[in-house]
């Protein structure tokens, strides 16, 4: 069963000043999290976490990750500026990124972010739009095939639209050294959401081999490999939840294995873990304000996709309680809705939850990563406010909720909208 990180009392009394919805992130657990992974790579003297910013975009959040010693990816211009507004710069910084505006680079360089290039082809655009590379570089690799841990497959690399293959990744790496680089990295992302301590050893393991080989072929030396995303979170409660502890022993299992005879024991190793560290420290929080019932029982609230869009566009699973009620039988089932004009706006179908009221609370778990972030406007609805629970107890407003003023400020060019702005 999962446990919220706070009270009825706690959000009656916030919901007083901030109206649901909301988010609300839990600071204590943000920062016991990301020392539990520092621990784990501790073997690995260069290691470093660079926070997923497409996860949690909140400058509060990462001046918190900050603080805990952690880096940020990078997929755009404007998390670019999130980053150095933070006070994130030089290699504290990776631009992975595809399709990717030239302007962009540009930017990035002037940061002086790392930037791992996700086509071959932009290698020459790289160049030709610096001048020349930047010292440091990395490549994105894509192996083709399926990946696979034992005999269960987890993804489909060769459908995914990111990566070299590995003909064009050495190839890569030549021209690299060849045009004056002289720090080299790798990255590769294989699969989403694993919930499984595997994932990253048998990635690892894959990506270590090929270190080797790009060093016998080439000459380069990688001076890191960044091993990405796709570390999950259980999102059910009978999901067992990843040791990160057993993870990072894995990847430091393989990594003496592979690199250590090799000469490549200086090696330093990067994740890119938005989802781990921060989708449970995160929960929307919503009322309960109306009930239909027809065919089924409804439960409608007054968050809507709009605020976490999971479930609607993925069907995804987000573990609900009702605050208050955490003891009581679940033995009512709802399908709790929202109120855009699409019959897929539900936070959950026939989920089986103590009989609510209206005037409810309901914590919808594991939204810290990837919810707040996917959020938009389709019925002119508003994005919510973000707020931190702080480890003193205390809270503090991180993004204030959006206005119908804020909604029509880019019609400011419309004379009949000036009545609402």
């Amino acid at each position: 069963m999962k446990t919220p990180y706070i009270t009825l009392d706690q959000v009656k009394d916030i919901a007083q000043t901030y109206p649901t919805p909301f988010y609300l992130y839990d600071e204590k657990g943000i920062r016991e999290n990301a020392r539990k992974v520092y621990k784990a790579f501790s073997w690995n003297k260069g290691f470093k976490e660079y926070f997923a910013v497409k996860a949690t975009p909140n400058p509060s959040i990462l001046r918190i990750l900050k603080e805990e010693g952690c880096g940020t990816d990078c997929s755009s211009l404007t998390e670019l500026q999130m980053s150095d507004a933070c006070g994130f710069h030089g290699h504290d910084i990776m631009f992975s990124s595809n399709d990717t505006p030239l302007e962009e680079y540009k930017v990035a360089n002037e940061l002086g972010a790392i930037i791992n290039l996700d086509d071959f082809t932009n290698i020459q655009e790289l160049k030709d739009t610096l001048g020349s590379f930047p010292e440091t570089m990395s490549l994105r690799y894509n192996p083709g095939g399926y990946f696979r841990i034992a005999n269960t497959i987890m993804d489909n690399p060769q459908d995914a639209k990111y990566g070299m293959t590995t003909a064009q990744l050495i190839e890569g790496y030549r021209i690299l050294k060849e045009g004056g680089v002289k720090h080299f990295g790798m990255h590769a992302f294989l699969a989403s959401n694993t919930v499984t301590n595997d994932y990253y050893p048998t990635l690892a393991k894959e990506l270590f081999e090929l270190a080797v080989k790009i060093k016998a072929e080439t000459g380069v030396e990688l001076d890191f490999i960044n091993l990405s995303g796709g570390v999950g979170v259980p999102y059910k409660p009978d999901q067992k939840p990843n040791d990160i502890e057993a993870i990072g022993e894995g990847v430091h299992r393989v990594f003496d294995e592979v690199l250590v005879p090799h000469g490549l024991g200086d090696i330093r190793i990067f994740t890119e873990m938005g989802r781990f560290m921060l989708a449970p420290y995160g929960a929307l929080i919503t009322k309960v304000i109306h009930f239909k019932h027809t065919y089924k029982e409804y439960a409608g609230v007054d968050a809507c996709a709009v605020n976490l869009m999971r479930p609607a566009m993925y069907g995804a699973y987000h573990h609900i309680t009702v605050l208050g009620k955490e003891n009581a039988p679940c033995d009512h089932t709802y399908d709790v809705t929202g109120s855009l004009c699409e019959n897929n706006d539900k936070f959950a179908i026939d989920r089986e939850l103590p009989e609510l009221e209206k005037g409810d609370y309901l914590f919808i778990h594991d939204a810290g990563a990837h919810g707040f972030a996917m959020g938009y406007n389709y019925n002119g609805k508003l994005w919510s406010a973000e707020l931190l629970l702080r480890e003193d107890g205390s809270v503090k407003l991180i993004r204030r909720a959006e206005t119908p003023k804020d909604y029509f400020a880019t019609l400011d060019i419309d004379d009949c909208m000036k009545k609402y702005l």
